[in-house]
């Protein structure tokens, strides 16, 4: 496959008892970097990527992840700002992605967050929408999604952990 994203970090699983109905769980975030990318003081958050990146493949419930040519999404840029990170994955339900976010070592990378990245106002970072099963989310898309959140609120096709909709029947 091409270096698009869509490589390598896509999980196959079959009779793994998924209850989605043939839904998977898209998630897109950025995050405005305080300092360059390169720099000392962003060194232990690049550090911790490949590790924090191989923990969620590991979950439970993972499906996909977007990945550039960094191995990473950290040359990965949107909304034409040099500054923004990335994330956009895939999950089989809302509980997966939140018990890797919330329930792992993810959640004290998470923490530090602000040791790493400026606070993100009132404007949403990130957001959640409901995918076909085996389909993998555009960047354009997953951009556009969270636009359609900040423009409109959360709705069936753009919400958030605290305004959850359920997948679409």
């Amino acid at each position: 496959m091409p270096s698009s994203g869509y490589g390598p970090t896509m999980r196959e699983e079959s009779g793994s008892g998924d209850a989605s109905g043939g839904w998977h769980l898209a998630q897109f975030n950025i995050a405005r970097m305080r300092f360059p990318i390169d720099s000392a003081e962003m060194a232990e958050f690049v550090a911790g990527l490949d590790p924090i990146n191989s923990l969620g493949e590991r979950s439970p419930g993972f499906v996909w992840r977007h990945v550039d040519d960094s191995g990473a999404s950290i040359d990965t840029r949107v909304f034409g700002d040099e500054d923004l990170l990335i994330n956009l994955t895939v999950w089989k339900s809302v509980e997966a992605l939140w018990d890797y976010a919330y329930r792992t070592a993810h959640t004290d990378f998470l923490r530090r967050r602000r040791d790493w990245f400026e606070p993100v106002g009132s404007h949403p970072s990130n957001v959640l929408w409901w995918i076909p099963a085996g389909s993998i989310p555009t960047l354009e898309e997953a951009t556009g999604r969270l636009e359609r959140l900040r423009d409109h609120g959360p709705g069936v096709e753009a919400f958030t952990f605290g305004d959850r909709f359920d997948l679409p029947r």
